[in-house]
């Protein structure tokens, strides 16, 4: 009977150790209260049958709107979510009424959806909110830091519905639209940051009444982040990068910034870096017949 006992709590204690190992994601809730116990300090429950890490463990401060300055992103990165659709941040159609690129000389972050003075704004996804205040050009902004590495940054609110540290699930309230800050009329500016860089948000989600994410593993490159490639009056052309072998072969269509000197035309321009009139025109949403001056930015994409 002893010996029965000694191997009945030999194997328990394999079992419960082979547990502790296991990279766990997705669970029973019956095994719920078991792995709680593994490993408490530093897992994270959500909904009780999915594990997280602690995403408050690094850069989580709630007086800065990018606490990651010093934080160096390697491009191509891989994003991942378990979701197919995302909640939308607005109750009604969703209009966008300026995207992110480049905008009156300068770079418009997000994309900004119409919306009248008191609407209701809901998270995307679970998250916790790192920022819930004040900031500059943004006004009543709220920040919720998710799972995945990404944070949705909700701006120009009139009232907040969230504290910071508060954790939030996917649809939840959020506060109420307006026009706080630097904003022209009333709407939600609404921004999709990974580590404190912009990314263009029509790349990863489609903002119909799918409320669609375009892949639950999508890869981002450079071209995504950077406004002054995109243009805030119409969505730039998007195919997805799925794989990482995709995303290294993008990186050979390089886009750069050429700054119009005295005496340039849209011609010498386009025979000096061998790219077409057309071309020159499509990528910077201009005619053959513009005018451009000197100082001027064009992109030109090789």
């Amino acid at each position: 009977m002893k010996l029965l006992s000694t191997c009945l709590i030999t194997l328990l204690s394999l079992s419960v150790y082979s547990q502790k190992k296991l990279d766990l994601k997705v669970v029973d809730k019956l095994d719920f209260e078991v792995i709680k116990k593994i490993d408490s300090t530093d897992l994270v429950v959500k909904q009780d049958t999915i594990i997280h890490k602690d995403i408050k463990a690094e850069y989580w401060d709630h007086t800065v709107y990018n606490p990651y300055k010093d934080e160096v992103v390697i491009f191509p990165l891989q994003l991942e979510f378990n979701d197919s659709t995302y909640a939308s941040p607005i109750s009604k159609n969703k209009v966008v009424t300026s995207r992110y690129g480049w905008r009156r000389g300068r770079a418009h972050k997000g994309i900004d959806i119409d919306l009248i003075t008191g609407d209701s704004l809901y998270a995307m996804f679970d998250g916790i909110v790192r920022m819930s205040r004040y900031s500059k050009g943004h006004g009543k902004t709220v920040v919720v830091r998710h799972y995945n590495g990404l944070e949705t940054v909700y701006a120009h609110l009139s009232e907040y519905g969230v504290k910071e540290n508060d954790s939030v699930f996917k649809g939840q309230y959020l506060g109420k639209g307006g026009v706080s800050g630097n904003a022209r009329g009333s709407h939600l500016h609404l921004v999709i940051n990974y580590k404190g860089i912009a990314i263009n948000p029509e790349y990863l989600f489609e903002f119909d009444e799918s409320n669609a994410i375009r892949s639950n593993e999508i890869w981002v490159t450079q071209q995504w982040t950077r406004p002054y490639v995109h243009n805030s009056l119409r969505q730039s052309k998007i195919s997805p990068i799925l794989t990482e072998e995709d995303a290294f072969t993008s990186l050979k269509k390089q886009k750069r910034i050429y700054i119009v000197k005295r005496g340039d035309t849209l011609s010498r321009i386009s025979r000096t870096n061998n790219v077409s009139i057309a071309a020159l025109c499509k990528t910077n949403a201009i005619s053959k017949t513009s005018v451009i001056k000197p100082g001027q930015k064009l992109v030109i994409e090789n």
